[in-house]
């Protein structure tokens, strides 16, 4: 399908309402010992990391892109969020991948405490403070930023990925994250958005390996420059010595050609029997993360 004609049906759906998630979660029932979450759609993870709920790319909106609801120039949801944002527990820390309207959406944001933490990427505030955020904390690659909430501390460090930072045409100054989220000893990549990278290799670590990869895995045909295939997602998660994963930016928005259900049957033949563990595929499915006391040991288990 040429990009043009593909780009015309993406902004002109002539849908109806989006559909609902089969799965729904309920994170009043998740315990703040563990490490529990669901994807909401697209990049909105909502997670409790050890008592600390993290929202991260927050979109709850019908339509995605520049305008004023309702006069949104932009692709529109096949799904509905899998909670409505009137029922999403306030987030004791938000996180922002990046600038682009499916992952930045303000009108989104705009429905939280503007008191709540965010961590953005370098040069991103500013769409922040028009909104009346303040508590904004911007990183770029390699820097971190310890968050103090009601529920304990967490640590946040800006990771690198493979995109691009620009919201409109012309800002192409403005930064682009994944994020490594630490706890107790714990650990959480937000990939947020990226091509194929060996950048997570770094990430690695025997004696403290990663609990979850959050990683994209739709949006890639045509567009496979800027979004990863499954098949790349699951290597740069076993690059960064993930245990678990779990796929965001699909089932959502139709940002590219494949077919909607594609990504998740190509990520499940890549992955196959070999870590990572596989948590949960769709939007709205409760993924429960296993609590490992002692990395070192059960890394060398789940491998041999």
């Amino acid at each position: 399908m040429p990009r043009l004609k593909f780009i015309r049906q993406m902004i002109f759906d002539g849908r109806g309402a989006p559909l609902s998630t089969v799965s729904r979660p309920r994170p009043s029932e998740w315990s703040d010992t563990e490490i529990t979450g669901s994807v909401l759609g697209h990049s909105t993870v909502l997670i409790n990391f050890l008592g600390v709920r993290v929202l991260t790319d927050p979109v709850f909106s019908k339509r995605v892109g520049p305008g004023v609801p309702p006069f949104i120039l932009g692709p529109k949801r096949y799904f509905s969020p899998a909670l409505p944002v009137k029922k999403v527990p306030a987030p004791d820390v938000i996180v922002l991948s990046h600038a682009h309207f499916d992952h930045f959406d303000v009108w989104s944001l705009r429905k939280f405490n503007r008191q709540t933490p965010v961590v953005t990427a370098r040069a991103t505030a500013d769409l922040l403070h028009c909104h009346g955020f303040r508590n904004v904390h911007e990183l770029d690659w390699g820097q971190r930023k310890t968050i103090a909430t009601a529920r304990g501390p967490i640590v946040v460090t800006a990771v690198e990925v493979a995109h691009w930072g620009a919201r409109m045409v012309r800002d192409e100054h403005r930064g682009y994250n994944g994020y490594l989220l630490e706890r107790d000893g714990h650990s959480i990549c937000f990939a947020g958005d990226t091509a194929y990278t060996n950048a997570f290799a770094s990430l690695n670590n025997p004696l403290r390996p990663i609990d979850l990869m959050l990683m994209p895995i739709g949006a890639y045909d045509p567009w496979i420059h800027a979004h990863c295939s499954p098949e790349q997602a699951v290597d740069m998660a076993r690059q960064a010595g993930a245990l678990n994963f779990v796929p965001i930016h699909h089932e959502t928005f139709r940002l590219s050609v494949e077919a909607m259900h594609e990504p998740a049957a190509r990520l499940r033949a890549a992955l196959g029997d070999r870590p990572p563990r596989l948590l949960a595929v769709s939007p709205g499915e409760t993924f429960r993360v296993p609590i490992v006391q002692d990395h070192a040991i059960s890394r060398s288990e789940k491998v041999a």
